[in-house]
């Protein structure tokens, strides 16, 4: 019940920010009355799809009408940032006297290059987007006899954006690697299970020549947390829920996700699933990178995290950055390593403006076999 006036507020502040836009492009544009009601109504019939995008009913249409439909309505947020972003430096070039007001009416070479500027970076994100960046990293360990490559992944949101030719391709990637073992820290799915059922995206997983282990994101649960547990399990997924599991000297522990209130704390994890981490290297999956002392404090050797996408596009980024202690990266505390992945997939429209997809690459290696 507290999260109602959370959502209301959030909601009066998203249509007052549409009402400042729609106002700005009506002014802005060169075309007479009907060519700007024209240029709303399509702009206000993607805000609606964008609703929908994230509603149930998307289900219940035809695959390719939903992906049309979650595409469309999905980049629209992105473009209305950017649209917002926009007006709002004018006006603030307005209010110092640097733009005059004449600027905001009817201006035809100011909406021409607003266009092809609103084109070129939505077409280069895009491209940035498809263009995966594979990220190495080499640790080494006090444990003897360990040497193995892991490919790690977070965010893959697989669903209406992300469909299954897509994925196959990151197989594809994935296997040239030659892991010992496939990490993926949360958010496999993107909102529903419904789209991965009906393109068979579990049999794509069976692709994959190395144990995939993964933890739940916060999207798993968006999703129903039952019906991605089931999922997983089609899928050959290891998933670990507040549970570990060892092969050799290397230990992989997941935690379920921040949205289960009652989650255990990674020392109870540890203790309950027998983990010593004095003599197996340890590895966490937490999918939401929140409060990163708690695993140094538990002598954990190394934590892969996501969720945060790095902002996804710029200028959100810097608001990652003020929430999260590490927001993207490689990040060390005492003897504890960390990375944060901005994930493989992305969420809604597909652009990456300032940011990148990504997959990462591990060499484990004991420090006895480097001699």
């Amino acid at each position: 019940m507290k999260m109602i006036p959370v959502l209301i507020l959030f909601l009066v502040v998203v249509l007052c920010a549409h009402a400042y836009v729609f106002w700005h492009v009506y002014n802005f544009l060169p075309f007479p009355v009907w060519g700007k009601v024209t240029a709303l109504v399509l702009m206000l019939l993607a805000f609606v799809l964008f609703i929908l995008s994230v509603s149930p009913a998307l289900d219940r249409l035809p695959m390719r009408l939903s992906v049309c439909l979650y595409e469309i309505g999905t980049s629209w947020i992105f473009v209305f940032l950017y649209l917002f972003l926009a007006f709002a430096v004018l006006d603030i070039g307005r209010l110092v006297h640097l733009v005059p007001s004449a600027f905001f009416s009817n201006n035809v070479y100011g909406s021409a290059v607003l266009t092809l500027v609103m084109l070129v970076v939505f077409v280069l994100g895009n491209v940035n987007y498809n263009s995966k960046h594979r990220e190495y990293m080499r640790l080494t360990t006090t444990t003897p006899a360990v040497n193995k490559r892991f490919v790690m992944l977070s965010d893959l949101h697989l669903g209406y954006n992300n469909q299954r030719k897509e994925f196959a391709k990151w197989v594809d990637v994935i296997n040239a690697e030659n892991p010992d073992f496939v990490l993926i820290a949360g958010d496999v799915i993107d909102r529903s299970v419904v789209p991965l059922d009906k393109e068979g995206v579990a049999e794509e997983f069976h692709r994959i020549k190395a144990p995939v282990i993964a933890c739940l994101g916060n999207h798993e649960y968006i999703s129903g947390v039952e019906e991605s547990c089931r999922f997983f399990d089609e899928a050959g997924i290891i998933l670990l829920r507040d549970s570990a599991v060892s092969y050799g000297d290397v230990t992989f522990v997941g935690r379920d996700d921040k949205s289960n209130a009652h989650r255990l704390s990674i020392p109870q994890i540890l203790q309950k699933n027998g983990v010593k981490t004095d003599s197996s290297f340890v590895v966490l999956l937490d999918h939401q990178p929140f409060n990163l002392e708690q695993a140094e404090e538990a002598h954990v050797d190394f934590q892969f995290s996501g969720h945060t996408h790095y902002g996804q596009v710029w200028p959100i980024s810097w608001i990652t950055d003020a929430i999260y202690e590490k927001a993207f990266g490689k990040h060390q505390r005492g003897s504890t390593s960390y990375y944060v992945s901005s994930g493989m997939g992305i969420w809604g429209g597909k652009y990456r403006i300032g940011t990148r997809s990504e997959y990462v690459v591990l060499d484990l290696k004991s420090v006895t076999d480097m001699r």
